[in-house]
């Protein structure tokens, strides 16, 4: 029941009485000024039980550590401070670690083609953005930019070939010093097409040269490499974390803080919001709707449809939902901080916005945390930190120095009891079938399949 469809007095105390409790239960936090805010809590143990861990994904959490740290110490690797030696080493260490994705990496890192592909379907599959021109802190010689069809780049530009990966946000961010080694951490520009051209930091200068796959071999593989690990930074901090995890959060704290259960938002996404205590949508923005082989774009976009429909038949409907419309002022509030340049609305004011809109929200939990999240230990290449000398001069790179650095539409909980909802998950689900049938045929004719999108790896949350 909606809030207005509850017209007995008995009914409405209930849910008063309900959301009462749950503010109480459900505080919010800041706990960094300008991240989301999140729920109020000592530790995982002083959470209200329904979000807690069960008994028995805690014991599963503390036996994956466990053997993890044994077969470390076993290994000699728990205190070791030692460098690698070589890739044959770090293969015998992770013998265990194998899958054919990782296998496929190891054998092709070096290539520039699979240097691209990551960018469209690797594990930070949101960065490359269509490039009309070139930003002024990134100034290529342009007669040195030639494709394969001998073009200019600014006409290359013009036709829509040219896309850009530009790592801003890491400008200026302090890397770690680990074993009394300090680390770097680049913010690199990245112009891809059929070619790369790299630049390693923001600001042009003297020591911040463009690199071109014409420069020699190993300078152009360790510029490569200093991208990569950029690229952990952003997937992990920006993509993975804030977009998925700590946003994931506030739409449930909201949820629980201010939708009764009776409510059919509540069963909507309480099935993917439960455990997700710890946006980006469709990169339809970005200019890259066009990509051939951007199987992260064309499975996401056939992955969600909205259930909202049937219970809000008008927008005033909508707008006279006063427990949906606080659902998403909390969401505005304190997971984008009021800043109304993020796009996220305010209120809802039709029932088109607000499928959207929730839409955005179970994708967010589910097929964009499957997208950004089961790659991780699939992709060998991409490196936590780099320790050494940076190389400021181009022509004197070493190999030495280049070594040297719940499934998705399930709803086990029945929250829905009426036919009509029924149908339509069953309805759902069928779809579901259909997508992972279509994904896993294409799949077959594909070198390294994409498979995080197949509803079948797809959980229901952020949960891990």
């Amino acid at each position: 029941l909606r809030v207005f469809d509850d017209t007995h007095h008995l009914g409405r105390y209930s849910r008063q009485q309900e959301l009462k409790q749950r503010e109480e239960d459900y505080r919010w936090h800041v706990y960094v000024e300008g991240l989301p805010h999140c729920i109020e809590a000592k530790d995982p143990s002083s959470l209200p039980c329904e979000v807690r861990f069960s008994f028995t994904k805690t014991t599963e959490f503390a036996f994956t550590a466990s053997t993890g740290l044994t077969e470390l110490a076993l290994k000699g690797l728990t205190l070791s401070k030692k460098q690698w030696t070589s890739i044959d080493a770090i293969s015998r260490v992770f013998c265990n670690k194998r899958t054919p994705i990782s296998e496929y990496a190891q054998k092709h890192w070096k290539e520039d083609a699979f240097f691209g592909y990551q960018y469209l379907n690797g594990v930070n599959p949101i960065l490359i953005r269509r490039c009309k021109v070139l930003p002024r802190n990134f100034p290529i010689t342009v007669d040195k930019i030639f494709l394969h069809s001998h073009c200019k780049l600014t006409d290359e530009m013009q036709k829509g070939n040219i896309y850009l990966c530009d790592y801003k946000r890491l400008d200026g961010l302090e890397a770690n010093t680990i074993n009394g080694k300090k680390q770097y951490l680049m913010a690199p520009l990245v112009l891809t097409s059929f070619v790369l051209h790299l630049q390693l930091k923001q600001n042009p200068a003297d020591d911040n040269p463009i690199f071109y796959p014409t420069d020699s071999e190993y300078d152009w593989l360790m510029a490569k490499i200093f991208v990569r690990s950029a690229d952990f930074s952003e997937h992990q901090l920006n993509v993975h974390l804030l977009r998925t995890h700590l946003l994931a959060e506030v739409f449930a704290v909201s949820l629980l803080r201010n939708v009764p259960m009776i409510h059919p938002l509540y069963k909507v996404t309480a099935a993917d919001e439960p455990q997700s205590f710890g946006v980006h949508l469709f990169t339809l923005l970005n200019g890259a709707e066009d990509v051939p082989n951007y199987y992260y774009r064309d499975d996401g976009l056939k992955l969600w449809d909205g259930i909202l429909g049937h219970y809000y038949k008008s927008d005033a409907e909508v707008q006279q939902d006063t427990e949906l419309q606080k659902w998403t002022s909390d969401i505005f509030e304190h997971g984008f901080l009021s800043q109304a340049n993020t796009g996220i609305p305010q209120s809802l004011t039709t029932v088109a916005k607000m499928v959207k809109f929730v839409t955005m929200v179970i994708f967010t939990g589910s097929g964009q945390h499957s997208a950004v999240n089961t790659g991780q230990v699939r992709w060998p290449n991409l490196l936590l930190g780099l320790g050494g000398n940076y190389f400021f001069t181009q022509g004197q790179s070493s190999f030495y120095d280049c070594s040297h650095q719940v499934a998705l539409g399930q709803y086990p909980e029945d929250h829905f009891s009426e036919e009509v909802p029924c149908k339509m998950i069953q309805s759902f689900q069928g779809e579901l079938e259909v997508l992972t049938a279509v994904i896993k045929a294409r799949n077959k004719g594909l070198e390294v399949p994409y498979t995080y999108m197949d509803p079948k790896e797809v959980e229901n949350s952020v949960a891990i």
